[in-house]
């Protein structure tokens, strides 16, 4: 935890007014981005293809895109949507 903090506050004046600031970017610039995105596109296209097998394309992409692969659970427990109803036939 001492080499985190340490990394966290290289180069941040703590007693600056906006040292918070510094510490949040230094922790941000810490993150894998490039890895963060991919596994983000690859749950974001096993959600399209669950939301295609259950006839809900947009919204498993929705869902894969806001829970990963949480939304996948959540789009295959939801009920495939009704088909709409055939209109009654014309009187002759």
């Amino acid at each position: 935890m001492d080499e985190l903090l340490a990394r966290a506050t290289r180069g941040v004046d703590l007693d600056a007014p906006g040292a918070s600031w510094h510490v949040f970017l230094n922790l941000l610039n810490m993150l894998p981005w490039a890895a963060m995105f991919w596994w983000n596109l690859l749950f974001v296209a096993v959600g399209l293809l669950l939301g295609w097998w259950r006839g809900r394309l947009l919204e498993g992409a929705l869902w894969a895109w806001v829970l990963g692969p949480i939304g996948w659970i959540v789009i295959v427990l939801k009920p495939r949507p009704k088909p709409p109803a055939e209109p009654p036939p014309l009187p002759r």
